[in-house]
């Protein structure tokens, strides 16, 4: 969807709630299916993420947006060297983890293609607060791997 398609920043913020809400009922979904509790519970705590970045995106306001600050998210790059299987309720942890962060990355994409199309300040200023959202998730599950995963092996 281009930039150009949103009529307002309203429109954005209304966009990036439903990507939001998607997320989380997809985590909440996947969780119902995880057949261990370490898998149920990072599930748990991912889902409870992105309702959480709804609400602050329900929050803000159009005039809000000039006062968003982007954060620099380091990128650990662990998962963009990882293949990440589909979801299935038998996945390991670490199997989980490559394919979460996937999804953020994929994610980030979107808002970094609709920066690079918007039309106003406004518009990248919001696009840019997006994109370091979900960099924020990816870094997080990337840290989880790096903590869970590599050191315990």
């Amino acid at each position: 969807m281009p930039a150009a398609r949103f009529k307002d920043l309203g429109d954005i913020i209304a966009f990036a709630v439903e990507r939001e809400e998607e997320a989380a009922r997809g985590y909440g979904d996947l969780m119902s299916k995880a057949k261990s509790e370490s898998l149920r519970l990072l599930l748990a705590d991912l889902k409870s993420e992105e309702e959480n970045h709804k609400r602050l995106l329900e929050n803000i306001s159009s005039t809000d947006v000039a006062a968003l600050q982007a954060v620099k998210v380091p990128d650990l790059k662990i998962s963009d060297y990882l293949v990440a299987s589909p979801f299935n309720a038998e996945m390991s942890l670490q199997e989980l983890i490559i394919f979460a962060a996937r999804k953020e990355q994929k994610a980030a994409e979107l808002y970094e293609r609709l920066l690079s199309l918007a039309e106003t300040e406004e518009q990248r200023t919001l696009f840019d607060f997006l994109v370091s959202q979900e960099r924020q998730h990816k870094l997080r599950l990337e840290s989880e791997y790096e903590n869970r995963v590599l050191w315990e092996n």
